[in-house]
Order: structure tokens, then sequence, then C-alpha cells
């Protein structure tokens, strides 16, 4: 699968977590129900649909703030997901009604899955950067490999244990 790329990496920065969020319902429980928090559905959706993305025609986001088709795909077919049940409980409907629709189990689901990849592909980017020579702290070289490296320490304690 093609990697895109991210033009705007700060977008990304924004809607991996909008998209971890709703694939959390724990989270959605304790911070979006939690009037004390900044973080709720409203601002979720505006991260996934009008500011960062369009889930509902996430194309336009490749190469942007989403990597590859699969991603769009998946943001797709999550907008499906959140958008009935937004049909099913009204665009007004507090947190705790969409939370408790039958629907939201789908928007969770389809999130989880998105979720799953953009991870994945992040790291896979990170991957191919470290294997370039890219390093961080930028300036630090090289990073040592098996027992010569920091993780020696855990290795020999494994050896030692076996």
């Amino acid at each position: 699968m093609t990697d895109h790329g991210i033009a705007l990496p700060v977008f990304r920065r924004h809607v991996v977590p909008a998209v971890l969020a709703l694939a959390s319902p724990t989270w959605q429980r304790e911070v979006w129900l939690d009037r004390a928090q900044f973080e709720d559905l409203d601002y979720t959706v505006h991260v996934l649909f009008d500011d960062f993305c369009d889930a509902d025609d996430p194309r336009p986001s490749l190469g942007y703030s989403l990597r590859t088709e699969q991603e769009v795909e998946l943001m797709a077919r999550l907008g499906v997901a959140y958008q009935a049940a937004q049909d099913a409980v009204g665009a007004r409907a507090p947190d705790e009604v969409y939370l408790d629709s039958p629907e939201w189990p789908a928007v969770v689901a389809a999130a989880a899955r998105l979720a799953q990849v953009m991870v994945d592909n992040d790291l896979g980017a990170l991957q191919h950067l470290h294997d370039a020579g890219h390093r961080w702290p930028p300036g630090t070289g090289t990073v040592p490999t098996g027992a010569e490296g920091q993780g020696g320490s855990w290795l020999r304690a494994l050896e030692c244990s076996a």
C-alpha cells in the first residue's frame, strides 16, 4: 500500500487522537461526560468533519492528514457510521444519548479499525525514518543495537533467567 506521506503533520496530530477517542468507550465516558474536561463529542466531531479532515468525503485529505487509500476508505466508513448514529439520535442530542444509542457500537468499531491502521502506518513511517539514519533527538548519532545497547541489560537478564 502506498504511503502518500503527510504534508500537514499538525493536522494528523489532531486527527489521530480524535479517532482514538472515538475508538475508546472508556475514554468517552470518563472524559466526554466530565463537564470539567475540554474534550467532548462535539470537539471530536469538529476535528474529523470540519477542521482537519472531512470524514464525509475524506479523499481530499490523502497526503495531508491521511497517509493511505486504506485510511481514506476507513475514514469514510467512520463517517457513514457516525452519520447513522447522528440520524438516529439527532444532531443536538447530548453526548450521553449518542453513547447509549444502538448505533454507537458501529462508530466505535469503525474508529477502532481506523485507529489501528493509522497508528500502524505512523509507526511504519517512523521505522523507515530510523532505518534511513534519522535519530531522535537530532544529533545523537547511531542507536546501538543488540547486547551492546541499552537493551543489553534486559537481554542479559532474560538469558540468565532461562
